[in-house]
């Protein structure tokens, strides 16, 4: 039986990620990590190893042929490779989005950003892997994308992730709550990081800090998103269902309603999450300028299971009624 594409470089990285975090007596993802670097860099780095090992990553690397290989693929089975890693060593912050969410959000900033040449920002990067899969989704426009990462082993991938596919991603390893020096951006995308921000003091230096105790971060990414979005700019952020009901919320709201035009809410299916708790949305809303007009009414959508290919089929024919109504 044939194996696909995918299937064949992360069976690839899986081995070489083996033999180096056998050898080098470091974590999967630390050694998928260098595995990926020795590719990038069509030599193996690690001057530490073994001879025996030296000879079998580089029989493994000559038999690769990484042209050979889509934007896609390269995504998908680096993808396939990380997630083995993150089973093994269990991190509350080391979570992907889903290629399914990851794939609907790339379709709406296509639909929505319509222009030959684009900048966005993701300012929780994580992986890389939601950027990289919108950037490859954006049908021939010119992407400028940056992200940002305070964890140094998940940046490190996102690097290397996107250094594979050739995407020309600016990386920061930083709190994206601190001051960022950085042009606007066309768009931004994130899966918002969900919880309470620690730094008290640097939340203060926000309008959604809280009244008392700890701020939210998903609400403190909220705003520091749009002061990096030009005018007329849309986010595009995944947001838990409850984002409106915390005891933080009305300050959410009025922030909100100051700043920004809502374009839409599409309400992921259960199905994707642990349960309903955990369930999430895609919350697009449009940074205010003089030339926008807010849509005749909000893009509301319930999605139904993604394997259901007619149903999903017939949301897309409802969201693109909603384009030629308020967008074209």
């Amino acid at each position: 039986m044939k194996i696909t594409p995918v299937e064949e470089l992360f069976t690839a990285l899986n081995e070489t990620s083996d033999m180096i975090k056998e050898e080098l007596d470091c974590t999967y993802l630390e050694a998928l990590a260098e595995t990926g670097e020795n590719l990038f860099h069509e030599s193996i780095l690690q001057e530490e190893l073994s001879e025996l090992t030296l000879k079998r990553l580089k029989k493994s690397y000559e038999s690769l042929h990484l042209d050979k290989f889509s934007s896609e693929e390269l995504r998908k089975s680096f993808q396939l490779a990380i997630l083995k890693g993150m089973k093994e060593n269990v991190q509350p912050n080391h979570q992907m989005t889903p290629d399914s969410i990851g794939m609907l959000v790339g379709y709406l900033v296509n639909k929505f950003v319509q222009r030959d040449s684009i900048k966005l920002l993701d300012p929780a990067v994580g992986t890389g892997n939601l950027l990289t899969t919108v950037i490859n989704q954006q049908n021939g426009k010119s992407v400028e994308a940056t992200g940002i990462e305070i964890d140094d082993l998940l940046i490190k991938l996102a690097y290397i992730n996107a250094n594979l596919q050739k995407h020309p991603i600016q990386f920061f390893n930083q709190d994206s709550l601190e001051p960022l020096f950085m042009e606007e951006v066309d768009a931004v995308i994130s899966d918002l990081p969900v919880g309470f921000y620690p730094n008290d003091l640097r939340a203060a230096d926000y309008e959604l800090k809280a009244d008392e105790g700890h701020s939210y971060a998903h609400h403190l990414f909220i705003e520091q998103s749009l002061k990096h979005v030009k005018p007329g700019g849309y986010l595009f952020l995944i947001i838990p269902n409850g984002l409106f009901e915390s005891e933080q919320s009305p300050k959410l709201h009025e922030f909100l309603k100051e700043q920004v035009i809502i374009q839409g809410l599409l309400h992921l299916p259960i199905s994707l999450f642990k349960n309903e708790k955990s369930a999430k949305s895609i919350f697009i809303i449009q940074k205010k300028a003089e030339d926008v007009k807010p849509p005749k009414q909000a893009l509301l959508v319930n999605l139904p299971s993604l394997s259901k290919t007619a149903e999903v089929d017939k949301i897309l024919k409802q969201i693109n009624g909603w384009f030629k109504e308020n967008k074209e």
